[in-house]
């Protein structure tokens, strides 16, 4: 293959790269999560052949039923009412000092003193002997503090996915909002009782019982908030220094 052939096939696989940069990058419509999709309610069973009685069990109607989600495909408005404040602070002071000192031994009675070439007496007036004294001094000081606030309020409308044995009901839904150039997502699950909910079938997002509650978005102010591959890798704790 000639150079001017492998040119022109880089150029033509850098075209079609930028074109499916360009083409990802205008399709800004939300995206559904399967994970959160609303559950259809259950359809009835079919009515059975009249058999000349007036009321029939599990299939009569009730005139005086409220509005409030109680089954499978039930509508159910959480309002989300999260305020959560942390603080943490750590201090931490370390230092430690050795000192360990030998004197020269005595051996048959005699402590050794020696001259040798490429050994500098220890003081003017004596040889060299075997005593030796080590000091090491060590000290750390740390110091940390951590702060954190979040406050999240509105309304998001879930669907009832299952009625558990005992009444209480698994619920789950997300909210998907576009705005100018990037997309906004409210997904929320959790377990609701049916006491907490109130007549005008709403419920506080703090009655939820193992909730998931996840506010994300994406688009170009999103990607502009997230730190890049390399600068991630010299704030975490693989970088050495």
């Amino acid at each position: 293959m000639s150079r001017a052939d492998t040119m022109h096939r880089v150029r033509f696989a850098a075209v079609l790269l930028l074109l499916a940069f360009t083409l990802a990058g205008c399709n800004t419509a939300p995206k559904r999560d399967p994970e959160y999709a609303p559950v259809r309610p259950v359809p009835p069973a079919p009515l059975p052949e009249a058999n000349g009685a007036i009321f029939r069990a599990g299939y009569e109607t009730s005139w005086f039923e409220n509005l409030r989600a109680r089954r499978a495909g039930d509508m159910l408005t959480i309002k989300l009412t999260e305020r959560m404040t942390a603080n943490k602070a750590a201090k931490t002071d370390v230092a430690k000092d050795n000192t360990t000192a030998i004197s020269n031994p005595t051996i048959l009675g005699s402590t050794p003193q020696f001259n040798a070439p490429g050994f500098i007496p220890l003081a003017s007036n004596q040889d060299n002997t075997l005593g030796f004294g080590l000091e090491s001094s060590n000290k750390f000081a740390g110091k940390g503090s951590s702060e954190q606030s979040n406050l999240l309020q509105g309304d998001i409308t879930v669907t009832v996915t299952e009625v558990l044995a005992n009444g209480y009901l698994m619920v789950r839904g997300e909210k998907r909002i576009g705005i100018n150039q990037g997309n906004e997502y409210i997904r929320l699950s959790g377990i609701v009782r049916p006491i907490d909910i109130d007549a005008d079938n709403t419920v506080l997002s703090t009655r939820l019982a193992d909730p998931t509650i996840v506010y994300v978005g994406d688009g170009a102010v999103a990607d502009s908030n997230v730190v890049g591959w390399l600068a991630r890798f010299f704030v975490s704790s693989l970088f050495p220094f």
